[in-house]
């Protein structure tokens, strides 16, 4: 159990660092306090969990005809839906979000990959005797 809240909140803490990079880079994207931006991070994490899929699911021809590109739109949209949520968090535009989301998404993978998370507890291993079945 502690193992999932310590992963819980150093993906909570990833995406908070990235949005506040995110807010300082691009001028149409503010968070009035930090508490703004503490609970969009969290508003974030849940909304790629929850939302994201449904969208995903229900554009799914869409991102086929477009080979996956329609993806960062639904990142955009889900930014912006956000945004709209979270009092303090501001927004100016759909490009704003559009390339912030890409931006966001990109420094969270680097920032991930640099403290090493999501790294598989348990390994598979060829049986001793060569046979798997």
């Amino acid at each position: 159990m502690s193992a999932n809240l310590t992963a819980f909140l150093v993906h909570w803490a990833i995406t908070a660092l990235s949005l506040w990079i995110a807010s300082h880079i691009f001028s149409g994207l503010k968070f009035s306090s930090t508490g703004a931006l503490v609970v969009s991070a969290l508003l974030l994490g849940f909304a790629n969990a929850i939302v994201k899929p449904l969208l995903i699911v229900l554009t799914l021809p869409l991102t086929l005809l477009t080979f996956g590109i329609f993806l960062l739109v639904i990142n955009a949209l889900v930014l912006l839906l956000v945004s709209a949520l979270v009092r303090g968090f501001k927004l100016s535009g759909f490009w704003t979000a559009f390339f912030a989301s890409i931006f966001i998404s990109l420094l969270s993978i680097a920032i991930g990959s640099l403290l090493g998370g999501d790294t598989p507890a348990t390994t598979i291993q060829m049986p001793h005797n060569g046979v798997w079945l």
